[in-house]
Formats: C-alpha cells, sequence, structure tokens
C-alpha cells in the first residue's frame, strides 16, 4: 500500500490490517495523521495541522462557554434579572452537559470521533451567534436564555469524549498524552482569549458582539475544517449509520459485562469523577475566595496568572509522559506518577492557599494547584484510551457525567461549608479529601492493559 526505504517501511501485514479494520475515505488521509507508527514523513505536516486544528476547537468551545459567564453581569442589568434568576440561566449548561457525555462517546466510537465534532461544533458555533437574535422574539428572556444555555451544554457535552474516542483510534499509546495535552490546552487559551477579547468588545459594543464573536469564529473553525482537513465522502452521515452508532446492540463485540466487572476500568472512573468535581469547585469558587481574602487585589490577575501558567505546564507533562514511555519505563507506573502529581500535589498547594494571608503567596499557590492539575491529562484521561480504545469514547463520558454532576455537588458543599465555618480551609480541604479518595482508588486498582477484548473481540 505504501512504499519507503529504511526506517520508514511498513510493513505488509500492517497494511492489510488496515485495509481489514478501516473504512475506504478515511484511510488514506487518517493513517498518515492519527497513526504516528505509520507515519511518513510527508504526511508529518498535515498531522500537526490537525492538532493545532483540534487545539483551536478546544479553545473555540471554552470561548462559547465562558461567553455567557462573562457576559452575566451586563445581561442582568440589561434584563433586570436578580442573582437567583441569573444563577438559573448559568447553571443549566451543567445540566445539559451531564445528558450526552455518555451518549456522545459511544456515538464517537461507533461513527467517528471527528463526525461528531463537526456536527456538536456546528450546532453550538450557530446556537452562539443567534443568542442576541433570541432577545428580539419574544419578552420571555429568561426563558430562552435558559433554552439557550441548556443547549449548548447538550451540544458541547459530546465534545471531550468524541476527542478520547478518536485520539485512542488514531493515535499510538506513546503518543497519546503529548496529543492529549496539547489539545486539553485548549481550554486555557479559550478561557483567557474570551476573558481579553470578550471584556473589550462587551465595553466596546455592548454583550451582543461578544456572542457574534465567539459563534462566528465557531462557525469558521469547521468550514475550514470541511474545507481543507476532510473530502465529501467523510462529511456524509446516513441515517441509518447513525441509528445504528446510537444504539447499544446486543451484536457489538466489545465485552460490556466483563468490562464492567474490572476493577482498573472503575478505577479510572473514579479518578476521573473526583478530579472532575474538584477542578469544578476550584473554578467556580477561586474568584470569591481572592475577593473574600484580598479585596484589595485586582481581579485580572488571580482571573488570568494560574490559566497562563497551566498552558506551558499541561505542555510538559505531555511530553515528559511520552518520552517516560519511550524511554523504556511500565505505561501503568507513569501513568500513576502523572495522577499523583495531578491529584496529590496540586492538592498539597491548594491547601497551602487556606493557610496564607499574603496576596503574592496566593497567587503562586493557585497558579502552582491549577498547573499541576493539568497533568491529569496525562494520567487518568489516557488511560481510559489505554484500557479500551474501542470504546473510550463512552467510558470517557461516563467519568465526565459523573464528575459534573459531583462537581455541581461540591461546589454546593463549599458554598454551605463557608457559610457554617466562616472559613475558607474547610473548602480547600474538601479539595485536597475528594481528590486523595480517587488518587489511591487509581494507584491500588489503576491498570494500563488493554481490557475491551477477549477471544472473539473483533474492532468496531
Amino acid at each position: 500500500m505504501y512504499s519507503a526505504q529504511g526506517d520508514d517501511c511498513i510493513h505488509t501485514d500492517v497494511s492489510r490490517a488496515l485495509h481489514r479494520n478501516w473504512d475506504a475515505p478515511t484511510c488514506g488521509l487518517y493513517q498518515c495523521l492519527f497513526v504516528p507508527h505509520l507515519f511518513l514523513h510527508p504526511c508529518r505536516p498535515e498531522s500537526r495541522i490537525w492538532t493545532v486544528m483540534l487545539l483551536l476547537g478546544t479553545c473555540l468551545l471554552y470561548c462559547a462557554r465562558v461567553t455567557m459567564p462573562i457576559c452575566a453581569v451586563a445581561m442582568s442589568s440589561h434584563f433586570d434579572w436578580d442573582k437567583k434568576q441569573s444563577g438559573i440561566v448559568l447553571s443549566s449548561f451543567f445540566w445539559g452537559y451531564c445528558l450526552t457525555q455518555i451518549i456522545g462517546g459511544h456515538l464517537s466510537d461507533r461513527i467517528g470521533g471527528e463526525k461528531v465534532l463537526l456536527l456538536s461544533a456546528s450546532a453550538w458555533g450557530f446556537i452562539t451567534a443567534i443568542t442576541p437574535l433570541l432577545t428580539y422574539i419574544s419578552s420571555a428572556h429568561l426563558i430562552f436564555m435558559t433554552i439557550a444555555r441548556f443547549l449548548m451544554g447538550l451540544l458541547q457535552g459530546v465534545y471531550f469524549p468524541a476527542l478520547a474516542s478518536l485520539f485512542s483510534q488514531k493515535v499510538r499509546e506513546s503518543e497519546r498524552a503529548f496529543t492529549c495535552s496539547t489539545v486539553g490546552t485548549g481550554s486555557q487559551f479559550g478561557t483567557l482569549v474570551i476573558g481579553g477579547a470578550g471584556s473589550l468588545l462587551l465595553d466596546w459594543y455592548g454583550w451582543e458582539s461578544v456572542f457574534y464573536f465567539s459563534g462566528l469564529l465557531t462557525l469558521l473553525w469547521v468550514y475550514c475544517m470541511c474545507k481543507y482537513l476532510l473530502n465529501e465522502k467523510e462529511l456524509i452521515i446516513r441515517l441509518e449509520h447513525l441509528a445504528k452508532g446510537l444504539s447499544l446492540s446486543k451484536q457489538t463485540k466489545v465485552p460490556w459485562k466483563q468490562l464492567f466487572k474490572k476493577a482498573p476500568i472503575w478505577a479510572v472512573i473514579v479518578a476521573q469523577l473526583s478530579t472532575g468535581s474538584t477542578f469544578f469547585t476550584l473554578l467556580s469558587w477561586l474568584p470569591t475566595f481572592f475577593k473574600d481574602t484580598f479585596p484589595e487585589s485586582k481581579g485580572w490577575v488571580f482571573n488570568v496568572v494560574p490559566w497562563l501558567v497551566a498552558i506551558p505546564t499541561s505542555l510538559f507533562s505531555g511530553f515528559l509522559s511520552d518520552h517516560l514511555i519511550n524511554q523504556g519505563y511500565k505505561t501503568i507506573t507513569v501513568r500513576k506518577f502523572m495522577q499523583v502529581i495531578g491529584s496529590g500535589v496540586s492538592s498539597i498547594f491548594a491547601l497551602c492557599m487556606g493557610q496564607t494571608s499574603s496576596f503574592c503567596k496566593a497567587i503562586v499557590f493557585a497558579s502552582v494547584s491549577i498547573g499541576l492539575q493539568t497533568f491529569n491529562h496525562s494520567g487518568i484521561s489516557v488511560n481510559v484510551q489505554d484500557l479500551a480504545p474501542s470504546c473510550a469514547g463512552l467510558l470517557f463520558g461516563i467519568g465526565n457525567t459523573g464528575g459534573a454532576l459531583l462537581g455541581v455537588v461540591c461546589v454546593y458543599l463549599a458554598g454551605h461549608l463557608i457559610e457554617t465555618t466562616g472559613s475558607w480551609v474547610s473548602v480547600f480541604n474538601l479539595v485536597a479529601t475528594v481528590n486523595a479518595l480517587g488518587l489511591c482508588t487509581f494507584l491500588i486498582f489503576g491498570e494500563a492493559q488493554r481490557m475491551d477484548t477477549d477471544s472473539a473481540y473483533i474492532d468496531l
């Protein structure tokens, strides 16, 4: 199928396996783009383009996600919402976000993660762009905004499970960590971009411009993906294939019953659940912590610096993880080492935040804690793909759903603890406790051997 000389030679048996397991339309391009051990040198620039484009997609996902929180104060003033009504609009995203994680992952495993990514991005970009127009439809602004935010959560809920499914099928084990970490930095970039550009647009042109900016950029990204990186056949999704992908057929070759009886599967789900919920808790309460503890502090400092730190640490964690595996260290040893840093060491710095009275030290502790949490990308996030590449999207969706739901509980519990104890120490103790439970479970039961196979297994 391919011809090359020396180290670039690709064996015939591998080519046959690709012909057997991959559909013809996706075979040529994606073999070069997402299977590093099958890379030919001419294809490497294209693979880097794909990585950059997926990073931009994650960036735009967070731009759209954070648009409403940035505009919340201005919209509340414009529509005369009180705090309770604003809370209803903001929280509606997370209820929608919880509902599509599992089905999004399963659908990605069946029809391809790239198709799910583009479908969802097209829809959330469109909804974001027309959100200001909804205010002219009716005077029931609260209802329309709540519905729009709920739909946004539904559509964005499939994104990260689709990425997990895509990487598990197209990226080899020794390069998954850096790929996931690189694309994952889009969340920090998106938060910074919309925080900076969105704030300026809000001041200059009003809250509507922020929605137009985020939505239209997303639609432009989808257009570029479809125009330059995918061909027409890859974009067509037949209705029968979509329906088949949504169903959990009894004829599937994935041994579901045996899979969910294995301790390592539950270990990574529990660990993902704990890290997701604690990250959500810190994301929600850190601005309030700094405002309450250091009233004279500048908001742009504590809202920007930790996320700037998180970008290089995320990239470094992915590079370090893949380097250690390529040096011969066991995959599970590297995954657990990354998780110790991501859940354990980061919690130590979170605890330090509650013990300091210095603003500078608090910024340092917060930045290190948020930065080290990105090591989770090279730990449990990739471990899902190690254990079950054929259904990594669905398993990731299960853990992400649990993390989001537990996150809602932890955020509420954190507020209750603050009101009851009058101290922020209790909040950081909660974060450290939940992280410790997830970390210990993963350290005891975590494995990296593939578990979605049996004697009758056939790749989906």
